[in-house]
């Protein structure tokens, strides 16, 4: 597997090797030891799968306590994902990265723990996998506005996007939650 890194500190692009033939394919999602190599030793305790139509935006999202580090793939279609710094003493805090996601490219990103993350929707239908290094926790959860103009993501879409109700409350950068004290 190839790790390259990104503009964010621990933030990596995953390029699986693919074995191709007349069959199909042949891949690695996972391969902890692939991933100790390239500097991601975690331990993920849930898997998550969902399934959105094209404008569909869902996010930004992170936890202020319990936060996860996400491995993130697209198994159907394709997608905008992004990571955006929330480590206060980073130096690319409040900085955001984003990649297209596709089951063509099969890419993944690594998004470690003090990121919000969010994906856009590109192709007609997508369907995204990830894995976390901790457990959903609702009451621990926020979100920041998709379109906070401190953030200035550059969304590769044409119009609205669909946003769930929570993603329609999203805060703006400068108000939101960043992280509980110990919480990383």
């Amino acid at each position: 597997m190839q790790a390259e890194k990104t503009n964010l500190d621990g933030v990596f692009l995953l390029k699986p090797q693919v074995f191709t033939d007349d069959r199909g394919f042949f891949l690695e999602s996972y391969n902890g030891r692939a991933l100790a190599e390239a500097g991601i030793e975690h331990c993920f305790v849930q898997d998550n799968h969902s399934g959105s139509q094209k404008s569909v935006l869902r996010g930004l999202h992170y936890q202020i306590h319990q936060a996860q580090g996400k491995l993130v793939r697209v198994v159907v279609g394709e997608v905008f994902d992004v990571a955006v710094d929330l480590r206060r003493d980073s130096t690319t805090f409040g900085k955001w990265v984003g990649q297209t996601l596709s089951a063509q490219n099969r890419h993944m990103l690594w998004i470690p723990q003090g990121f919000a993350h969010g994906f856009a929707v590109l192709s007609d239908w997508a369907e995204v996998l990830y894995k976390t290094t901790d457990y959903y926790a609702a009451e621990w959860e926020r979100t920041i506005r998709w379109n906070d103009p401190d953030l200035d993501i550059d969304w590769p879409i044409s119009g609205p996007p669909q946003l769930s109700p929570k993603d329609s409350r999203g805060v703006s950068f400068c108000d939101a939650e960043i992280f509980l004290k110990g919480s990383l």
